[in-house]
């Protein structure tokens, strides 16, 4: 309303040494003084209004050093993810070798012992002492019968029943003693029934 009040004068409050003002020359933002500016964007044509670019060159910048970021991290977490994969792997595998290890250890301790040397050349070689009598038990086929004894782990033999306290048998038998149970045959009243 203003600029059509004062007539053809141009844009206001750009005037100042080194600015033009506004007919003539060209503003520091790059707009010529004949196209006036507006907030939503620029005119080409009257009556239409260009919109301005939301992506700045900065913005630009700004995502493509973002990505940068995110695929260099993402490639750093799935390299260290995979490490403590393989870190957990392999240390589940020395913990089985070194309990492989144990066994065996105990094995040869076992073997240094003259009384366990005995008994395996006994079983595997069928060795006797001097003097000894080694008897063979047969099958009806005559063929040797192999032992088939062998000790059980104790978790499958189930849990002991765990003992009552004397005073609750004490008890129980003091409440059933005025009325026995009723189970089975009376005694005989007679001798010989």
């Amino acid at each position: 309303m203003a600029q059509q009040r004062s007539g053809n004068r141009g844009p206001r409050g750009r005037t100042g040494p080194g600015r033009g003002s506004g007919r003539t020359g060209r503003s520091l933002s790059g707009d010529t003084g004949s196209q006036p500016r507006t907030g939503a964007g620029r005119t080409d044509r009257p009556g239409r209004t260009v919109p301005r670019p939301r992506v700045t060159g900065r913005m630009g910048v700004f995502v493509l050093v973002m990505l940068v970021l995110v695929v260099s991290y993402a490639s750093s977490l799935k390299a260290y993810l995979q490490q403590r994969h393989d870190i957990d792997a392999l240390s589940s595998q020395i913990v089985e070798r070194e309990k492989a290890i144990a066994e065996l250890q105990d094995q040869k301790t076992r073997w240094d012992d003259p009384a366990y040397l005995e008994q395996q050349a006994r079983e595997k070689f069928g060795y006797v002492m001097p003097g000894q009598t080694a008897y063979v038990a047969l099958d009806a086929n005559g063929e040797p019968i192999k032992p088939s004894g062998r000790l059980s782990s104790p978790d499958s033999v189930g849990k002991p029943q765990e003992p009552t306290a004397w005073w609750s048998e004490v008890w129980s038998s003091d409440l059933i003693a005025g009325h026995p149970p009723a189970v089975g045959t009376p005694p005989a009243t007679k001798i010989g029934q």
